[in-house]
């Protein structure tokens, strides 16, 4: 028998830490912004070549029946009455007067476009080799682009008056983006935060299945089509598809359009409402990639490149966008 305490050694692992222990997952995830990923990959997705054969063949062999039809009830109106006949014939010229107009202002939007892919490419090129020369050759291109707009005459006039004192190259486009672009770019960014605002509220709001991928889809459509106008090269129907295709395409290429960095937590309290509704923080993330899209887009169609000014921020269009829309923090 012993008088002292006795002391047992069990072998047992030691309590784990409340540090150590593992994180409770959250029992409404964060969305990843399905309506812009689905927009994304169906505006980026390039057809095969089989399917564009077949698509190429088919729209020739329809307009080829519906002209042989055309002309067949022409000529048989014509042989039963001329009267009849010939007001057929007038309308049927009409309509194809109608269509060459529109294939001549698509041609025209295309020219439009290539003609900011042009100047933009010259300016890049000015400031890579520091030519004073080249860049006076960009100055001189921007005046020609914006003669006809009245909004620029105050801009286009300032810069001719000060455009002698500059004499290098990177202070004389820097020069035309403080004075010419930067009215633009305010533009620009006003139809950005449209375009944001009109997806995370529709996404939030609309419980309807594919009502948040046609906003989207339709939303972005227009809103390049308009950053577009704002830069001086609007767009026909081809050619805002066209455009889209090559903006969605980069941003596809790029990794852009996924969700990452501090896209969500720095933007109109996203992790917040995703806890509260799922709707909300979806709302929130397909805003914020529409304004991704949006910031793309001006870099496409803006006819000098970033150089003397910030691009616009993502974060910073979006919390405009979205200000008072889902409250705040």
């Amino acid at each position: 028998m012993t008088n002292g305490p006795i002391f047992i050694d069990l072998e047992h692992e030691e309590p784990a830490k409340p540090e150590a222990a593992p994180a409770v997952p959250d029992l409404v995830p964060m969305e990843q912004g399905a309506a812009m990923q689905q927009v994304a990959a169906l505006a980026a997705r390039r057809p095969s070549k089989i399917a564009r054969w077949f698509w190429s063949i088919t729209l020739s062999l329809l307009v080829f029946i519906v002209s042989l039809a055309a002309w067949d009830y022409v000529n048989a109106l014509l042989a039963r009455s001329p009267i009849l006949g010939g007001i057929a014939s007038l309308l049927i010229g009409l309509l194809v007067f109608v269509l060459l107009v529109l294939a001549v202002r698509e041609l025209a939007a295309f020219g439009r476009l290539r003609k900011l892919d042009t100047i933009q490419r010259q300016a890049a090129e000015a400031l890579d080799a520091k030519d004073l020369k080249a860049a006076r050759t960009v100055i001189g291109s921007l005046n020609s682009l914006y003669a006809n707009r009245e909004d620029t005459a105050w801009a286009r006039t300032s810069l001719a008056e000060r455009q002698a004192d500059i004499l290098d190259a990177d202070g004389l486009l820097g020069l035309a983006e403080n004075i010419l672009m930067a009215p633009l770019d305010a533009r620009a960014a006003r139809e950005v935060e449209a375009a944001a605002r009109q997806v995370a509220t529709v996404t939030a709001v609309v419980p309807l299945a594919l009502a948040d991928v046609f906003t989207a889809l339709t939303s972005n459509l227009r809103m390049i089509r308009r950053i577009a106008e704002v830069y001086g090269g609007r767009a026909g129907t081809l050619g805002s598809w066209r455009l889209t295709r090559s903006v969605l395409t980069h941003l596809v290429a790029t990794g852009a359009v996924a969700v990452g960095d501090d896209l969500i937590s720095s933007v109109a309290g996203g992790g917040v409402l995703s806890k509260i509704s799922r709707k909300f923080g979806e709302g929130v993330v397909n805003g914020a990639l529409t304004a991704r899209v949006g910031v793309a887009a001006i870099e496409v169609c803006r006819p000098l490149p970033f150089h003397a000014t910030q691009k616009p921020s993502v974060t910073g269009l979006v919390r405009r966008a979205l200000t008072g829309l889902f409250g705040r923090d």
